[in-house]
């Protein structure tokens, strides 16, 4: 096949299918906005938090400006800085490693479980240990929800409880999700998310939020948001930062989160059917039962005997785009190699970076596209 005959390519993540099913709402909405003029902390942002809270069980959401600021604020109004040390899987985007940094703080990172990618419950103890070994004060574990799937909240939970640990669960990925019934948002002290417009439910540019039944957490938390002020507000009582979500962009959350329950049904579908062509050629993700995921990122792990940049050529050629997540994991890359790892390394994180890859994910991927990136996988694999 010559360079002309390449196939039209598969959308990755199709933020354009979305926009066209909900057409005007979107313009009304941000029309909206345009008229009243009120671009910060505007009605929409209020009415969002109010939306999210009972989508998702939780009593207090803060609205930010992005999934970084959403954990970066609760490690601030916590107290977290020098001296302190806070828990982190090493097989994760770099936000969750890099706020613990920019508060002082040391990040430890520890491995993860080959089947769910997210946090190993033993290497999390050993990582509490190496910790204490180094003179630092365990101040929390930031466990991630990852590609979409809650992590085990319950054993970390108890963890946390027993070693006198505060959980912020990064669910940047898995907003949406449940974990043993209960949809993410009200597990460990507070809940973290991203709403960067390829995750499940995105905006039109960056911002986040934070979830928390603690209502004086969520109280510091809206002083942290706007450069930590008190009562009044050129009384600033903490440090903050400037970390509010833009009306517009909260108008425009407002209108997907209406359709966010019937796009996560779809991706489950599409999940489904890959899972169940693709599971005797490649190692298909993992659900543990009782969770479900918003597969955030459907990621398979290629045969040893199947080497992964020819094999995302072989279904480029096709029209299939893949990504790697992640082709290093934190204590690989250069900003985060002198952090402390768990003692014995941290070998599946390791391993996933090298054999990890994943496919087209998204609530709009019909049966058409979805065949020929089953094909695809399946040609390129024998």
């Amino acid at each position: 096949m010559n360079q002309h005959m390449r196939p039209e390519p598969v959308a990755f993540i199709d933020i354009g299918a979305q926009r066209r099913r909900l057409g005007s709402k979107i313009d009304d909405a941000v029309s909206r906005v345009l008229t009243h003029c009120q671009f910060i902390n505007g009605p929409e942002v209020t009415q969002l938090e109010a939306d999210l809270a009972a989508f998702c069980g939780a009593k207090h959401v803060v609205a930010c400006a992005s999934g970084t600021d959403a954990l970066l604020m609760v490690l601030m109004a916590q107290g977290v800085g020098p001296g302190d040390a806070v828990i982190c899987p090493s097989f994760t985007f770099c936000a969750t490693g890099e706020v613990v940094a920019l508060t002082g703080a040391t990040p430890v990172f520890v491995d993860v479980d080959e089947a769910t990618f997210n946090i190993d419950i033993v290497s999390l103890k050993v990582g509490i240990g190496t910790a204490r070994k180094l003179g630092l004060k365990v101040k929390a574990v930031i466990p991630v929800d990852l590609f979409g799937q809650s992590a085990d909240h319950d054993a970390i939970g108890k963890v946390a409880k027993s070693e006198g640990l505060f959980v912020l669960d990064d669910a940047a990925q898995a907003f949406g999700a449940t974990y043993k019934g209960r949809r993410l948002g009200t597990f460990g002290l507070a809940t973290a998310t991203s709403f960067f417009p390829a995750k499940p439910l995105g905006c039109f540019g960056d911002g986040g939020a934070i979830f928390t039944d603690d209502a004086d957490l969520a109280e510091r938390l809206r002083s942290v948001r706007v450069h930590g002020q008190g009562s009044e507000k050129y009384d600033n009582v903490r440090l903050g930062l400037t970390a509010r979500l833009d009306t517009m962009q909260a108008a425009i959350l407002i209108e997907k989160l209406k359709i966010f329950e019937d796009e996560i049904a779809a991706r489950n579908r599409v999940a489904s059917r890959y899972s169940d062509t693709l599971g005797d050629i490649v190692t298909v993700p993992n659900v543990t039962a009782g969770n479900t995921s918003v597969w955030a990122q459907y990621t398979i792990r290629l045969p040893n005997s199947a080497k992964r940049d020819v094999f995302a050529d072989a279904l480029k050629a096709q029209g299939i785009p893949t990504a790697i997540y992640y082709p290093k994991s934190m204590h690989q890359q250069t900003a985060y190699k002198h952090y402390p790892v768990a003692e014995g390394g941290l070998p599946v994180s390791e391993k996933l970076s090298q054999d990890v890859i994943s496919l087209p994910m998204h609530a709009y991927l019909d049966p058409a596209a979805q065949d020929r990136v089953i094909k695809a996988v399946c040609d390129a694999v024998s």
